[in-house]
């Protein structure tokens, strides 16, 4: 299998942490997003959306990492990002949809260039308004988790899974715009919980070989 990322990408490190823990080995394919490769024409060919990360699977092309994840979910079911139960499955899935569908989407690079380049922004004013929304997003988070009496050392149980696939490129994120995570310790120390396996080690930012 082939992986379209790029480093600093979030949704790009969600699936590379995903992919480890899975224990699936990609060829990895950088795409410079600083130098806007995704969108060049033969980028186009993998991802119509001209986004990343796309996951070349030899048989066919697969986009958008929450659909990725699942996919991996259902052909490599062992060991699981999702625990046993319809309940417990939501409660994970709400996790990780604070920080795929209400903190990134927003955050990301598209966006921020925008405000940038059409609205003014100088990085203080970029900081502050990444600042809003990951508050936002993990003041519900640690709401959630604290009021879980099940909750392990990780975001659901003792072991990592889909919503920790999540946040740990959040928190990377959150700390690249300053913001102060010792407003969430219990955040904090499933980051550092997180911090300490090697698959979260290895599918790292700075350790990437398009740093």
């Amino acid at each position: 299998m082939k992986l379209y990322n790029f480093f600093r990408s979030s949704t790009s490190h969600r699936l590379r942490i995903a992919l480890n823990l899975k224990g699936i080995t990609t060829d990895y394919v950088a795409v410079n997003l600083r130098v806007d490769e995704q969108q060049n024409d033969d980028f186009r060919v993998v991802n119509p959306q001209q986004l990343v990360p796309a996951l070349d699977t030899g048989d066919k092309v697969m986009i958008q990492s929450p659909a990725i994840i699942e996919w991996l979910e259902e052909k490599y079911p062992t060991p699981a990002l999702l625990p046993q139960g319809a309940d417990a499955r939501a409660h994970v899935r709400a996790l990780a949809a604070i920080v795929g569908c209400d903190i990134h989407p927003i955050n990301n690079r598209r966006i921020l260039q925008t405000l940038r380049k059409q609205f003014g922004a100088n990085e203080d004013a970029i900081n502050a308004w990444c600042d809003t929304w990951i508050s936002s997003g993990f003041d519900a988070y640690e709401a959630l988790i604290a009021a879980d009496p099940t909750r392990g050392r990780f975001s659901y149980g003792d072991a990592p899974g889909m919503a920790d696939v999540y946040l740990i490129p959040q928190v990377e994120s959150a700390r690249r715009f300053n913001v102060d995570m010792n407003r969430w310790p219990l955040i904090s120390a499933i980051d550092k919980a997180c911090g300490e396996l090697e698959a979260f080690q290895k599918a790292a930012p700075m350790v990437q070989p398009d740093v």
